[in-house]
């Protein structure tokens, strides 16, 4: 993976877009350097991995600076808030209710995402944006502030819109265009997160479908959500978009790893098989390029992949999240899963195993949609913690790799 290096302007310009009550507020990026099988039944409580099976290394980076800092603020942590970093919490009705409240104050929580599509624009979301960063505190977050998302891919998935946000159209519309006019138009797109508290984008989807699969390809083809039929084109423009998002100063999301463009099922709805792919498809390549362009986040699909893992769902699996992802693909960013508070793909899994499944196969980043489903998954988290060391380790290393992410982004107090 390619070595991204942050450059930060003056504070004036983010100190417009983020309010916190408790730290300095931290500059904007300035642009940075492209760098027919049966479903396997969702796994019960005793096919969960073993800590053992975790990858434990620590992310690279150029900027001496940026470990240091997490390091520090690592470490004046409780292991409660180190453990709320784990987490991105929906904002319910995309609002900072009581129940998001007592998710950050009580169980730490560290980052939030407006889960529902808005037409309110972009004033309205700042407001909420700016409340939420107004959370951050000693107490609740060691004075870290939040990562912000959002889905904006563009086309049906365009969660936030109204005043102050451009229409996208869809990433099969933006994979026609030239990569240099979709990575100018990502960045004005960006600013216009930036200009409205949101830091972090659920985008570019690097899933390749078929030509010819659209109608049949229910969570990716049939909204139009890929950028090209082969892996080079949703490769190419996939990183386009990525590249000026981070122009923007946005963080960025590949998804849905390894690929969610040969399922028929929309995992939101319904389990999902992918019979397909393997370890070493081509229509990987995509998430290749777009990992080498500089990612920060990959997002791992909620489906079964038979020919890479039969017995875990890949979020759940250390094959997808250890072997593929850190290994072969080399990706040292985090580990972010798609949303496993209401996902029916998961519904027979306890609240609480499917966040231990999930930290235990590799991932480090736990998406949430519910407070209620976060919380349990808090708890989960924390009993384990005190009863096995080795969990406890893969714990701190993935909240260590969060906070190195937000200090590149400056989110941390130093």
């Amino acid at each position: 993976m390619s070595k991204r290096v942050r450059a930060w302007v003056g504070a004036s310009a983010l100190g417009a877009l983020l309010l916190c009550a408790a730290c300095g507020t931290p500059a904007a990026s300035a642009p940075r350097p492209s760098t027919t099988t049966s479903a396997t039944p969702t796994p019960t409580p005793s096919s969960i991995p073993t800590a053992g099976s975790a990858p434990t290394s620590s992310r690279g980076t150029t900027a001496p600076s940026l470990p240091s800092c997490a390091d520090r603020v690592f470490a004046g942590m409780t292991e409660d808030q180190r453990i709320g970093q784990l987490f991105l919490l929906g904002l319910a009705a995309n609002q900072l209710g009581p129940a998001e409240v007592a998710e950050i104050q009580g169980d730490h929580v560290g980052s939030v995402w407006f889960v529902d599509r808005t037409y309110a624009g972009s004033a309205a979301i700042r407001r909420v944006a700016n409340a939420v960063q107004a959370q951050a505190s000693g107490p609740a977050t060691a004075n870290v502030r939040f990562f912000v998302a959002a889905n904006q891919e563009g086309g049906l998935i365009q969660a936030l819109q109204g005043s102050g946000f451009s229409v996208m159209p869809s990433a099969l519309v933006q994979g026609g265009w030239a990569t240099a006019t979709l990575q100018g138009r990502a960045t004005s797109w960006g600013q216009e997160l930036r200009a409205a508290g949101v830091n972090m984008d659920f985008a570019p989807v690097m899933d390749v479908v078929p030509l010819g699969f659209d109608a049949q390809n229910l969570p990716i083809g049939a909204l139009q959500r890929e950028y090209g039929h082969d892996p080079a084109t949703a490769g190419r423009h996939g990183t386009a978009f990525l590249q000026g998002m981070h122009q923007a100063g946005e963080a960025v999301t590949l998804k849905h790893f390894p690929g969610l463009g040969r399922v028929s099922g929309n995992t939101d709805y319904t389990p999902a098989t992918d019979t397909v792919t393997t370890t070493n498809d081509p229509y990987l390549q995509s998430f290749k390029q777009g990992i080498e362009g500089g990612a920060d986040f990959v997002m791992v699909a909620i489906a079964t992949f038979t020919r890479i893992d039969p017995s875990h769902l890949a979020a759940f699996s250390p094959v997808v999240m250890g072997q593929m992802l850190r290994g072969t693909m080399g990706f040292r960013g985090v580990i972010v899963s798609d949303d496993l508070g209401a996902t029916v793909a998961v519904a027979s899994v306890p609240a609480g195993d499917r966040a231990l499944s999930f930290l235990l196969a590799g991932g480090d980043l736990v998406t949430s949609k519910t407070a209620t489903a976060t919380h349990a998954m808090v708890v989960a988290v924390r009993s384990r913690v005190a009863a096995d060391p080795t969990f406890l380790a893969r714990v701190d290393d993935a909240s260590l790799r969060v906070l190195r992410e937000k200090a590149a982004f400056g989110l941390l107090p130093c």
